[in-house]
Order: C-alpha cells, then sequence, then structure tokens
C-alpha cells in the first residue's frame, strides 16, 4: 500500500532498486500548442552540487556513468493514464558521492509558447519497487503554479545510510538553464 505524502513530509525508501514515475495532464487548448514537459535527474554530492556533468540525467543524457540513475525517454505529449516518464533508480549502483538525487520537471520552451504549470493538472511523482512493482509512495501536487515554468517534484537523500524521499514541490519561474545553475 503506497503512502500519500503531503508537502515537506519525508518517508524512508527501503527498495534498492526502484522507478520514480512522473505524471500530469495538460490543458493545450490554453495556449494553442502542445506541451513537452521533461523531467531531470540532478545526482547530487555532499556540496549540493552536480558530481559531473555526466550526472545530470534528462532526455540527451539517459543514464548516469555508474548506471545507477537510467531515464527511461522523454515523452513528448503526456498524454493518457499513468506515468508520462519513468526514471530507474538502482542504489547498489549509485556513485558513492551521491548524497541526494533531485527530480525537476520543466516545461520545453514554456517562454516562446506562453505556458506554464498553471495550466498543467493533475501532476504525480510516485516511486514503485522495480521487483515487485508495487507502489511505495505517492506526492501529488495540489499548488497551482500559475507563473512557475519548472517544478523540482521532490528529492531522495541519504541519511544516516538510510534513503529518504522529501516532498518538495517547489515551483521556479525559470527553465532549465536556472537549475543548471542552482546545482552547478
Amino acid at each position: 500500500m503506497a503512502i500519500n505524502l503531503q508537502k515537506g513530509q519525508r518517508e524512508t525508501i527501503d527498495a534498492p532498486k526502484f522507478t520514480i514515475g512522473l505524471g500530469w495532464d495538460t490543458n493545450s487548448s490554453s495556449t494553442g500548442s502542445a506541451f513537452d514537459l521533461d523531467a531531470s535527474i540532478f545526482i547530487l554530492g555532499d556540496n549540493k552540487k552536480i558530481l559531473s556533468e555526466a550526472h545530470f540525467i534528462f532526455y540527451n543524457n539517459l543514464k548516469s556513468p555508474d548506471g545507477g540513475v537510467e531515464h527511461t525517454g522523454d515523452n513528448l505529449t503526456g498524454d493518457g493514464d499513468g506515468d508520462d516518464e519513468q526514471i530507474k533508480i538502482d542504489l547498489s549502483k549509485v556513485d558513492p558521492r551521491t548524497t541526494e538525487i533531485c527530480v525537476v520537471v520543466t516545461i520545453h520552451d514554456a517562454e516562446n509558447r506562453r505556458q506554464n504549470f498553471g495550466q498543467v493538472r493533475n501532476s504525480f511523482i510516485r516511486i514503485f519497487d522495480a521487483t515487485t512493482t508495487a507502489n511505495i509512495l505517492k506526492y501529488e501536487l495540489e499548488e497551482d503554479f500559475s507563473i512557475e515554468t519548472a517544478v523540482e517534484f521532490g528529492r531522495i537523500y541519504k541519511r544516516e545510510d538510510k534513503w529518504k524521499f522529501e516532498a518538495i514541490g517547489a515551483g521556479m519561474k525559470g527553465g532549465l538553464a536556472d537549475y543548471l545553475n542552482k546545482y552547478n
């Protein structure tokens, strides 16, 4: 049985291999342009910075050098039910310097298309056991991000040799470049 988290809540992840599923629905009629939301992963060390350029996982770099984090590919439309994008995590392979894995979703070309997360509904992040496919936890974004074009859904972090997930739900007006600046 999955635990439904609220913003700021934390939960231990007791599965060495799990998948992060991200989903959303969009209202393309509001801008006339299709939405393309992109999930990105920032693998950070003690200094809260990306371990290397290769530890920034997104649609043009689908796998971390250690093989511990793998993005399954870009969904260009978000159509249909369930997960729109997935990231597979194998904690036994993750670089030992890793202390945090941040999950961010951005709207591709949001400024030119005049799009924001206020036009996105039913956004969620869930984590499920890769072996049993049982849901471990789920966090549904409930805020109305009317000007934000990027949202940090959550982070997986290591404390006292245990991995935990924290539901963040923090929006940012800006794009992927802003998160790269933050974590570089």
